[in-house]
């Protein structure tokens, strides 16, 4: 029977919609495998990875009636990549295989069973539903996801923290030597919910998020997250473990503020870069009225020097940073100013942007 029928490029959307998760190399090699359901003109393709769940459905042609089966998600990937988008392309089963034609092209895929593909069991206590649009999610993941730490034996910050509660969103993350907070407001007051988001599921949530006005919604359970967007459903295991009270993190009463460009402030930075050691990425920045200084050394006794101009009246500070933190926190935002406020050279700095109170980055000063 023909089990698919659809162009080349609607397929292919579909399965590279929820192939992100997929491991070309598993312990279970099911897992390796996009679930194929069809019933009548609906079809359903679910990937997993045991701790993330990613389907979505699509309306593609092909004989009536259900069907089901397992086939691997990147091989046919790499079929339809080197087909012509506007080509027609139909999968047959047959047995434990399945072949794909298009045009004068035909490939015989191995399958497996779907019953034994093992899907996630969902929840049954998630807490409200609540939507933000798209761009609104994507846009706070954007501002904080670079400061999530990276293979962490601290293992609660190799994700972001979310919390909902009342009429505002709060996404947190902090490898211990930086912090960055993004809020956004939500439609409907919420009871505070709390969980933390895997390394893995955000990083595939920026992928598959758009950037228009189409809502997603968000349900927490104790130990699961769920998403639904465009068509598809996204579970994943949350991390467990208490995340550390951010807001004690959070600088309150620094007095010495500098505005300057956001722009310019980047480019001085990527330019002293260029001369820190790889292991050692340290900057010096000496605040004093009406100048910003920035220098960088390495061990070949080559130095950078750069410096702004700035609207500043308060005392000298000279304080050391690691540049790729500063960078990250400037590349990520998209504001024109960028405020940094000050205490002394051996407190954390706190870098906002003016007129807007959702963005909040911390970075801890190191020695140079």
């Amino acid at each position: 029977m023909i089990v698919l029928k659809a162009a080349q490029q609607q397929l292919l959307g579909a399965l590279q919609a929820v192939s992100g998760i997929v491991e070309r190399r598993h312990t279970l090699p099911i897992l390796a495998n996009v679930l194929l359901r069809k019933n009548g003109a609906s079809t359903e393709l679910t990937t997993s990875d045991l701790e993330i769940q990613v389907r979505t459905t699509a309306e593609l042609g092909g004989d009536e009636g259900a069907f089901s089966t397992t086939v691997g998600a990147r091989k046919l990937i790499d079929i339809l990549r080197s087909m012509p988008a506007d080509q027609i392309v139909s999968l047959t089963a047959a047995g434990s295989k399945l072949t794909l034609q298009g045009g004068k092209s035909r490939f015989t895929l191995q399958t497996l069973p779907a019953e034994d593909f093992p899907l996630v069991n969902e929840a049954v206590d998630f807490g409200p539903a609540f939507s933000v649009p798209q761009k609104v999610l994507k846009g706070l993941i954007d501002q904080v996801h670079f400061a999530m730490a990276v293979h962490d034996i601290r293992y609660y910050l190799n994700g972001i923290l979310f919390v909902a509660e009342g009429k505002t969103l709060t996404l947190v993350a902090t490898d211990g030597s930086r912090l960055a907070l993004a809020q956004a407001e939500l439609e409907t007051d919420m009871p505070k919910q709390e969980v933390i988001l895997p390394r893995k599921t955000v990083l595939e949530l920026m992928r598959l998020l758009g950037t228009g006005e189409d809502p997603i919604e968000l349900q927490f359970a104790g130990n699961q997250a769920k998403f639904s967007f465009s068509g598809m459903e996204f579970v994943t295991k949350l991390v467990e473990g208490k995340y550390p009270d951010y807001n004690r993190v959070i600088p309150k009463n620094h007095k010495n503020m500098v505005i300057l460009g956001r722009t310019p402030l980047l480019a001085s930075l990527q330019r002293a870069a260029i001369l820190t050691s790889e292991k050692f990425k340290g900057v010096r920045m000496n605040v004093e009225p009406g100048a910003l200084r920035i220098a960088s050394s390495n061990a070949e006794q080559e130095e950078a020097k750069e410096e702004l101009e700035i609207d500043y009246g308060g005392p000298a500070i000279e304080i050391g940073f690691n540049v790729t933190y500063l960078m990250d926190a400037l590349a990520n935002m998209d504001s024109e100013m960028v405020q940094i406020a000050l205490h002394d050279g051996s407190s954390a700095a706190l870098i906002t942007v003016p007129e807007q109170d959702g963005f909040k980055y911390v970075v801890m000063p190191m020695r140079i």
